[in-house]
């Protein structure tokens, strides 16, 4: 009954057609991914510099970090990307309900990822493993420490932030969904927050094991 009232989607006036509409959009996309990829690279090449420059801080300080949360994250993040690719794939079958499904599982599953992160944080924050002058940890020997959980909480907060803008993408097509009938032609929305999504993922599996699994 309420798939009757959908509508479809309209092509902006400054578009001849569907097929430019999409073009423009997936340029603009890809324009914008390259752009975060050259920043997050950026960011693993720094913390790979930081691990050659200072390998005793990375191998003492690694050992306070809980692997097993960090791989917890690791499943919440890679199963939301399944379930997000799950929910384009059923926005090209026009299966509205299924669309939704998945995409409420992917804002589950991202929730997690933050309740597991608030929960290292926390225990950082208890412990004085923070960041620069911030840094009051005790038993440690190497005097770069500090530059550990420096570079720990730029990264992961870094990282975070892009869960919170890939949910709100979430959240956007939810609501877009409700109004517009997604096709084989349409389902834009739902791609681009996959696309989006797919890169949160990749940079976490870069970031998991230099931070927790390396030194």
């Amino acid at each position: 009954m309420a798939s009757t009232t959908l509508q479809e989607h309209e092509v902006a006036h400054h578009f001849d057609d569907l097929e430019q509409e999409f073009e423009s959009q997936k340029f603009g996309m890809w324009l914008f991914m390259a752009s975060e990829i050259m920043m997050f690279g950026a960011l693993l090449v720094g913390g790979l510099f930081l691990l050659y420059l200072h390998p005793d801080a990375f191998a003492e300080s690694r050992p306070h970090l809980d692997w097993r949360l960090g791989a917890l994250n690791t499943f919440f993040l890679l199963t939301g990307g399944f379930t997000m690719a799950r929910a384009a794939g059923f926005a090209q079958q026009r299966e509205q309900g299924k669309v939704r499904t998945n995409l409420i599982l992917s804002l589950l599953l991202a929730c997690g990822f933050l309740v597991v992160k608030t929960i290292e944080y926390k225990a950082k924050f208890h412990h004085g493993l923070l960041p620069g002058h911030a840094f009051h940890g005790e038993g440690f020997t190497s005097l770069h420490a500090h530059i550990f959980f420096g570079y720990y909480f730029v990264a992961t907060g870094l990282h975070a932030l892009h869960v919170l803008i890939g949910m709100g993408l979430m959240i956007w097509c939810l609501k877009v969904s409700k109004r517009v009938q997604f096709t084989r032609d349409y389902y834009t929305p739902v791609e681009f927050a996959g696309m989006y999504w797919a890169l949160v993922d990749l940079v976490w599996v870069f970031l998991f094991p230099l931070l927790y699994l390396v030194g």
